[in-house]
């Protein structure tokens, strides 16, 4: 995802660097450290003569933040043919790996996620309060041209604090949790709220080219990706190129209900609080490819705060009692947003994207009037295929 100050789109080089997210200096000293969190929100690109290394390299961030594809076949996956951070745009597309440095001689895995111990509580608590504040105020300037996309939920109303004249919006079904709960949170922070209304045309109309831009076809990815989807599209066609989205706060800060009790659940492998939040924080490449190439396709480049590297440092060393427990979530997380929203929203609870916008019921609905019953297996996919089919 790009810095808060937008970046330049990569694509197709052979003559010189072409990163997008960090300058390739930056890059560059990243690669001579071994240094997975250098301070920036993410890259991936081309540097052309990196260090201690013969020829030009692509590149990509330890957690994927920024999207890159090489050609499966290429001979040398450095030539401007074959790579680029838009998958279409390739005969064979497949994902360079996070953390990785790819050239002709091969894929060498650079860069891994830092595993530290637990800091002390109040040291650990304060860490996250100066890396969100310093990467909310990274959002100030400039900020005419970035909307919000706005739950109500704490991660993206903290976004929103930090842009008072950005405009929000929001998108879902009538009736649904995420409307209901971003009109009462705006309503709480006094600001504007632009809803978008999904309809079933629009989700006919999405799926092709939410699958067609992110190479996802599975109820699952298209669930969560159209919404996205459509709240960039709406902020796009009023003239906003950038938009702020609360991507990461779930994995990074125990938002999920399986890290809670690990040990008694059986969808992670980890039996500590801090395991299970590492294996959430595993999946995060793989969804922020998807994201961002939603969002790109609908004509916005995504901005994710909490997706810094300050924010995923101090994160990091958070002990297991400021990431979750049977009462609470995202414990630390929310502490720092007391200081910022009121009480009603850093409190408040959040569904997933695909339930609390009523997309995947919808999905699950649109299939069925189709002829494609739950007794199918698999209904909702092979509903998705027939329309991709069309």
């Amino acid at each position: 995802m790009s810095d808060p100050g937008g970046a330049d789109d990569v694509g197709g080089t052979d003559n010189g660097d072409d990163i997008r997210g960090a300058t390739p200096t930056l890059v560059g000293n990243a690669l001579r450290d071994r240094d997975p969190l250098p301070g920036t929100c993410g890259f991936a690109g081309r540097l052309a003569a990196p260090p201690d290394r013969p020829g030009p390299v692509l590149v990509r961030d330890v957690l994927g933040r920024q999207p890159l594809f090489v050609d499966r076949d290429a001979d040398d996956p450095t030539r401007s043919s074959a790579w680029d951070a838009d998958r279409n745009a390739l005969v064979d597309p497949v994902s360079v790996p996070p953390g990785a440095v790819v050239s002709a001689a091969g894929t060498d895995a650079v860069w891994s996620l830092p595993d530290p111990d637990p800091a002390d509580p109040t040291v650990a608590a304060g860490a996250v309060a100066d890396a969100i504040e310093g990467a909310l105020g990274d959002l100030r300037d400039p900020t005419g041209d970035l909307a919000v996309a706005f739950s109500g939920g704490v991660d993206s109303a903290l976004v929103a604090s930090a842009v008072p004249d950005a405009p929000c919006y929001v998108a879902g079904f009538e009736g649904c949790h995420d409307v209901a709960a971003a009109r009462a949170a705006a309503a709480a922070l006094d600001r504007p709220l632009r809803v978008v209304e999904i309809t079933h045309d629009d989700l006919r109309r999405a799926i092709p080219e939410v699958a067609a831009a992110t190479g996802r076809r599975n109820p699952m990815d298209l669930g969560i990706a159209i919404p996205l989807y459509l709240t960039a599209e709406a902020a796009a066609t009023d003239g906003f190129d950038r938009l702020a989205v609360g991507q990461g706060a779930d994995e990074l800060f125990g938002g999920y209900s399986k890290v809670v009790e690990p040990a008694d659940d059986d969808r992670v492998d980890a039996d500590t609080v801090r395991g299970a939040r590492r294996e959430t924080v595993g999946t995060l490449p793989d969804q922020l490819e998807r994201d961002v190439l939603a969002l790109r396709a609908a004509g916005v480049e995504p901005v994710a705060p909490l997706l810094d590297d300050r924010v995923v440092a101090a994160a990091l060393q958070l002990p297991d009692e400021l990431l979750a427990t049977p009462d609470e979530r995202k414990v630390a997380l929310r502490r720092a947003a007391a200081d910022r929203l009121p009480a009603s929203v850093w409190r408040a609870d959040k569904k997933a994207v695909q339930y609390g916008t009523y997309v995947s019921r919808e999905l699950d609905r649109l299939a069925r009037q189709n002829g494609f019953k739950r007794r199918m297996d698999d209904h909702v996919g092979q509903y998705i295929e027939s329309l991709l089919a069309e």
